[in-house]
């Protein structure tokens, strides 16, 4: 990924999380790494269920206590903060680091006044006095397009609209100024038109603020154009990363071209048919040995049911990619043109091998 001279705002390092069910432990994060600067955007892209929101929570310290279990660094400034005691790291969260949820309508505080939840950690970080808060608590409404700020001031978050909700949230979340933003899928139920507004009105507060963001969504069309670098991930791994244009150019990930071509095109026809992504994601408790999305891969092969790929690549010192059979390359076309002319599945194919090697023990 890009680098310039400075320390890395956010430097993550071989983080790993797991749950503990009664269906046994649960890997939602399995050994993800990443850096991001000052005044950078890096996209995180994948599926529900793909652990993107569980890497963001980890990062964030936000993880159930007793039930999970997480190992790795996360690096803040140079600082690791995975470790810190709770009084410690409430100094840090909210402060140096926020983070704006998916939801805002259950983030947000259904009985207390909007001016009351954005100036509250005004309050309690920069010892403001009320009035103080309340004034800045103004501005920040007025800073991310909120119309009559007085008037939402006083409001509860039912008598506001879905996006008004999510300028809430982002204003919350600015409220102490903080060197890195994490927005977690922050477009999630609203209109098209809504989405944009968001999206833009992050990346302007981004270059303001001079801020590191990290932009969590499941579409490929948000992150284009909006980040500086890309890491798509499916079953709990980084899959792919690069910078944003060159992954666009060149994608090599089965799972990344196939998520690209789910998208709607503005060109096509109306009503003509979406294309899917065949089968579902796996099972993080019965993860199969090889590559786990091989029983969905077109490019598939049997290497890929028994060996799992590590990242690399030889395109460009900065583009990786975990696959055997990279799309584009002469190895991948000539898997996928196999595959296609002996009309064989990725499904089909983990039967040809057994259920055992493609299922890992899963039922």
């Amino acid at each position: 990924m890009s680098h310039s001279p400075e320390t890395p705002t956010l430097v993550v390092d071989d983080l790993r999380t797991s749950f503990t069910t009664a269906r046994g432990e649960l890997k939602a994060v399995d050994g993800v790494s990443f850096s991001i600067h000052s005044g950078r955007t890096l996209g995180v892209v994948g599926e529900s269920g793909s652990g993107k929101s569980a890497t963001a929570r980890s990062i964030m310290n936000l993880l159930p206590p007793g039930s999970s279990q997480s190992t790795g660094r996360v690096l803040l400034d140079g600082r690791d903060v995975r470790n810190l005691p709770r009084a410690e790291s409430r100094h840090i969260w909210g402060v140096e680091a926020s983070m704006v949820f998916q939801n805002p309508m259950t983030s947000l505080n259904p009985v207390m006044q909007v001016g009351r939840q954005i100036s509250e950690g005004l309050r309690y970080h920069r010892r403001l006095p009320r009035e103080a808060a309340m004034r800045r608590a103004r501005e920040l409404l007025e800073q991310v397009g909120i119309a009559e700020p007085d008037q939402r001031l006083r409001e509860y978050p039912h008598q506001l609209s879905g996006g008004m909700r999510q300028r809430v949230m982002i204003a919350i979340a600015l409220a102490c100024e903080p060197k890195l933003l994490i927005a977690d899928e922050p477009t999630t139920a609203l209109d098209v038109t809504v989405q944009k507004q968001i999206l833009d009105l992050l990346d302007r507060l981004r270059r303001q603020h001079r801020m590191a963001m990290i932009l969590i969504t499941h579409d490929l069309s948000v992150v284009a154009g909006r980040t500086d670098d890309v890491i798509v991930m499916y079953a709990g791994r980084v899959v792919e990363r690069a910078p944003t244009l060159q992954l666009f150019t060149a994608m090599r990930h089965p799972y990344t071209k196939a998520l690209f071509e789910s998208i709607p095109k503005v060109a096509h026809p109306s009503h003509t048919r979406l294309q899917i992504i065949q089968g579902r994601p796996p099972d993080l408790a019965y993860l199969p040995p090889g590559c786990a999305f091989a029983p969905r891969c077109t490019h598939a092969q049997p290497q890929c049911l028994g060996e799992s790929p590590s990242l690399s690549g030889s395109d460009a010192s900065e583009h990786r990619y975990a696959c055997f059979y990279p799309a584009g390359t002469a190895e991948g076309e000539s898997a996928l043109a196999g595959n296609r002319a002996a009309g064989q599945t990725a499904a089909g194919l983990a039967l040809v091998n057994g259920p055992a090697t493609a299922g890992g023990g899963a039922v």
